[in-house]
């Protein structure tokens, strides 16, 4: 059953018009009236939908029965992201979407190819948070993660409130993931193209980032994140 994201008070019994790039998705699937949809808004569980009425670029469905289903992570991993170049960052966070991440920040590290600022970074942002809708819609997730302005490391230091940290690591003394355990919530901490920079590195550490790695292999920046969250999802 197709699955849409509709960010808007649901109720059984109302009728309703679709957001734009929902009515559009249904046209495109070519629904008539008296077909099934499932609908979410972010709050927690889904609904059933039926199509009432076919515009011509409008949609109108009556919403159904409710049901209180999760699909989340046992355990809360926001993700603190170098930003990677072009498409990658978008493959980042579908993926990451479809493994349960919490929130996305995307970082503005010292190597970051692809720098971020004014109506670009709005642009960005949106489009972002339009992949991470678009990826839950496809995954069952019925919670959409939040894809936060981006930031640089000493922005989001001064802003970020206590709590467990992970930082992504191949120097010595990092501890193997597998050895973190619990499920309280984490911020992992990850670099991008050619990784932190030295004094990136230091001042995690300084604001307490515990230092972890995957392995001995060297992982692009668009995969270890991905890894981590396999990992805490399994």
């Amino acid at each position: 059953m197709p699955r849409f994201y509709c960010p808007a008070p649901l109720d059984t019994g109302l009728t309703l018009s679709l957001p734009a790039g929902a009515a559009r998705h249904v046209q495109v699937l070519r629904m008539q009236p008296g077909d099934v949809i499932t609908l979410f808004n972010g709050e927690g569980g889904e609904f059933n939908a039926t199509v009432t009425r076919m515009g011509r670029s409008d949609v109108d469905v009556e919403v159904g029965t409710h049901h209180p289903v999760e699909r989340e992570a046992t355990r809360a991993v926001h993700l603190l992201a170098g930003i990677t170049a072009n498409e990658r960052m978008d493959w980042l966070v579908e993926k990451a979407t479809e493994l349960g991440v919490a929130s996305i920040t995307p970082l503005v590290a010292e190597r970051s190819v692809l720098k971020l600022k004014g109506e670009r970074a709005d642009k960005k942002l949106a489009h972002w948070q339009g992949v991470a809708v678009a990826a839950a819609e496809q995954c069952g997730r019925n919670r959409v993660p939040t894809v936060h302005p981006a930031v640089t490391l000493i922005e989001w230091l001064k802003k970020a409130s206590p709590g467990e940290r992970w930082v992504l690591s191949l120097s010595e003394g990092t501890l193997p993931l597998k050895q973190m355990t619990g499920n309280a919530p984490v911020t992992v901490l990850s670099g991008p193209e050619g990784g932190l920079s030295p004094a990136e590195d230091t001042a995690a550490l300084a604001a307490g980032f515990v230092p972890v790695t995957l392995g001995s292999r060297v992982l692009r920046a668009e995969t270890a994140p991905l890894a981590v969250l396999a990992v805490c999802s399994a």
